[in-house]
């Protein structure tokens, strides 16, 4: 039951909800606390203040579209664990020598996968295989990665499944009891701009993006660094010599640098020729994953604490959903809930050495694990990790084993297209091919619940329900006025560019469903004042929201490539400005054209 104060007239509420607004902006772009926490506690402070109700909030569980969005995550979760998907890539890359090919090829590829699947596993699923081909053909890394994640955004907006924005946005179409956009309403668009994209990202953008490291040839270059700890075993062959006469230092010729000495509480750094190597000494290296692991192999008596020799280690990263995030690891008990050891951590492409049992995690973490089979079939460690490659001497990719089932996958395929052809709905579409995956036995009910992603499930429906209070309490109506008469002097396509730029810019510094939860009551109400179809406008915020090129922030595949790429932010923001640009131009021309505005 709502409050019955006074203070409570249509006027207030709008203030209200115009300050929790104004807090969850403020509160996402600090990183005060995961996107989904923020939401929540935003929805939470309307229903407590009486500008909502639990029955109105609990409404964005049976939102068709955020069924849609969940049944995905869990579907691509499944696939991508399944399905011969890596192998898939082996073969469509197999022989490409030329960078410029394999770019081609890559941005294409993914653009095309992105449409259909949850381009966060996609990126997942290719950074090794970029990663990798740049070492074995003497590429940069950093010429490739960010055309990865962009192409993924980009190929994401082909269809209506493409990216939860896009369902987002029908969900709040149909929330405000309108018929959902069409499969056409992103097919055509979403077509233009990706190639149009994928041709800026092969060629202009290469002369844009950087070079980090001058030798390009030198392939070792290319990787990321850790700081590691090891330790010398009782009967190593190293106890009792100095670091000179150990060989320790060749190493460092491999990309592998004896960095600290611990020994009973002291510290010696730098660690110079003379020093006498005892048993039980913590020698900490800094260099490349795979020269750090060769050392340890090597037989020379040096063990990383953590790991044992029937475990795997492997590189993931803590994705922006991931329950680590503002964790401590001292309070999560790694091996206890994941079955992972915690063996280095790194962020922003820059080492964090300091002591791992006091790291707070942070979205986009990379970070070095020690695994076996019980931490692939760990419940909660799909959501708290994404697994980029696995860690070995020799730089050999895991050989996974996978079913096949091709009368699954022709029925799954022929259930899409139904889809698309508009035979049963986007949401009947999805269920079916989960049923399909039921049915034949990739997956169980009580299988599927560990792969429901519960963090984006809140995020979804509490965007809901505050975008739903912007709209009922008149808040968005009050920007709208101001909006819609300055910008109405340029014409109903200036209304547009207004709507468009304004998602733009939010998109870049929050989250795109922030952006549409914000501009879409603004958009309705727009569309209301001038007396007009707001699909032109629904599109249009679609398309900005998912405009996420100026910022590492904007979206989770940027936060992904960021360390291994060795970004900084002003390469993204110049990298994506003309895209951007280039992209918002084609968008409002066509969908004016479209629509004929």
């Amino acid at each position: 039951m709502r409050m019955n104060f006074s203070l409570y007239s249509p006027e207030y509420t709008s203030y209200i909800v115009f300050a929790v607004l104004i807090a969850i902006i403020v509160a996402l772009y600090l990183n005060i606390r995961k996107p989904s926490t923020i939401f929540f506690f935003g929805a939470l402070a309307l229903i407590l203040l009486g500008v909502t109700t639990p029955s109105e909030f609990l409404k964005g569980f049976s939102n068709q579209s955020i069924g849609i969005v969940i049944i995905l995550t869990v579907i691509s979760s499944i696939v991508n664990k399944s399905f011969p998907v890596d192998r898939l890539f082996n073969t469509l890359f197999k022989g490409i020598k030329s960078s410029r090919a394999f770019l081609t090829r890559m941005t294409t590829l993914v653009a095309i996968f992105s449409s259909f699947f949850n381009n966060t596993p996609v990126v997942a699923l290719m950074t090794p295989y970029v990663y990798k081909w740049c070492k074995d053909n003497g590429a940069h890394s950093s010429k490739m990665l960010i055309p990865l994640s962009y192409a993924t955004i980009l190929g994401g907006m082909i269809t209506m499944i493409g990216t939860s924005t896009n369902l987002m946005v029908n969900g709040l179409i149909q929330s405000a009891g309108l018929p959902g956009l069409q499969f056409s309403d992103f097919l055509y668009l979403g077509l233009i701009v990706t190639i149009i994209g994928v041709l800026y990202l092969i060629t202009f953008a290469q002369k844009i993006l950087p070079k980090k490291n001058e030798n390009f040839n030198d392939a070792r270059n290319i990787a990321p660094e850790y700081w590691v700890e090891t330790e010398v075993i009782g009967d190593s062959p190293l106890v009792g010599k100095t670091v000179k006469d150990s060989g320790l230092q060749e190493y460092s010729k491999e990309g592998a640098y004896l960095i600290e000495l611990h020994r009973a509480g002291e510290v010696i750094t730098p660690v110079t020729e003379q020093v006498i190597l005892e048993a039980h000494d913590h020698l900490y290296f800094m260099g490349q994953r795979e020269k750090i692991i060769t050392i340890i192999d090597s037989g020379i008596g040096l063990i990383l604490p953590k790991h044992k020799d029937d475990k795997r280690v492997v590189e993931a990263i803590i994705p922006a959903h991931s329950p680590l995030i503002d964790c401590k690891n001292t309070d999560i008990d790694l091996p206890k809930k994941y079955d992972a050891e915690l063996l280095a951590v790194q962020r922003d492409g820059k080492k964090v050495q300091n002591n791992l049992k006091d790291v707070t995690f942070k979205s986009g973490d990379m970070v070095l694990l020690s695994i076996d089979e019980t931490f692939l079939r760990n419940k909660y460690a799909d959501h708290a990790f994404y697994i980029v490659s696995e860690v070995v001497p020799e730089s050999d990719a895991p050989n996974r084993k996978h079913k096949r089932n091709f009368i699954l996958e022709i029925l799954t395929l022929g259930t899409i297209i139904g889809t698309a052809l508009g035979l049963w709905s986007v949401f009947m579409g999805v269920l079916l091919i989960f049923a399909l995956l039921l049915f034949f036995r990739y997956t169980s009910t009580a299988d599927s619940i560990t792969h429901l992603d519960a963090d984006l499930l809140v995020l979804l429906v509490s965007a809901l329900a505050i975008s739903n209070a912007f709209t009922t309490t008149g808040a968005a109506k009050i920007i709208t006025n101001v909006f819609v008469t300055f910008l109405y002097n340029f014409g109903t396509i200036g209304v547009l560019t207004g709507l468009f730029i304004l998602t733009v810019i939010l998109t870049s510094f929050v989250t795109n469903i922030a952006a549409v939860s914000i501009v879409f009551p603004i958009a309705y109400s727009a569309a209301l004042h001038l007396q007009i179809d707001g699909t032109p406008f629904f599109v249009g915020i679609a398309f900005a929201a998912s405009a996420a090129f100026l910022t590492p922030v904007s979206y989770q595949t940027n936060w992904m490539v960021y360390s291994l790429g060795q970004y900084t932010p002003k390469d993204y923001f110049f990298t994506g400005l003309p895209l951007t640009i280039l992209y918002t131009a084609v968008c409002i021309a066509f969908i004016s054209l479209r629509y004929q505005l």
